[in-house]
């Protein structure tokens, strides 16, 4: 992840760079549009991950994989859940590894959504983002989401979204406190 990487803050924090962001973002939208909607996968373990996954997938009408990957979704076809995927995308290889693992042993392309702290092997395109913030999870899809419309012409070049990017937020829920009677 090295070359995504902008500076480095004194206390240690790596700053990626955001305009190598935006140029993965068009990249990965190019490729994504390429391929029929039905056949792209979207997978996000991560909770901040899974309401953008969603949002992502209903707008392009790709399939959202949110929550625990089951075992054998891509190798076994026997499997009820079974999906035939022409391209993955996933929202962290640490969290999504076994979706990256079974697609590179049947060979489908995987696009990951990396940290500093990802390792990147078996993924062969890179989008360099926060993939643990819930906002910054949220506008990475929103912007990949109108960038694959844009890519297929259903929206204009210039166009936006008919949502805004907070409903692809993923939201907190906060446990009510005990009242006292």
């Amino acid at each position: 992840m090295q070359r995504f990487i902008y500076n480095v803050r004194p206390d240690g924090l790596y700053i990626l760079d955001v305009r190598k962001t935006d140029e993965r973002i068009r990249i990965a939208a190019k490729f994504i549009a390429r391929y029929e909607p039905s056949k792209v996968v979207a997978v996000s373990a991560r909770q901040y991950g899974q309401q953008p996954v969603r949002m992502f997938c209903s707008l392009t009408r790709a399939i959202p994989v949110v929550g625990r990957f089951i075992p054998g979704t891509f190798t076994n076809p026997s499997l009820s859940n079974y999906i035939e995927a022409d391209i993955v995308i996933v929202t962290d290889p640490k969290a999504d590894s076994q979706a990256i693992d079974e697609a590179s042993e049947v060979g489908i392309p995987v696009v990951a959504l990396c940290d500093t702290d990802n390792l990147c092997s078996n993924i062969d395109l890179i989008i360099p983002v926060n993939n643990k913030g819930r906002k910054s999870l949220a506008l990475a899809y929103w912007l990949l989401a109108r960038q694959v419309l844009r890519e297929r012409g259903e929206i204009g070049p210039n166009d936006d979204l008919p949502v805004p990017v907070e409903a692809f937020e993923a939201k907190i829920v906060r446990p009510s406190l005990p009242t006292e009677e």
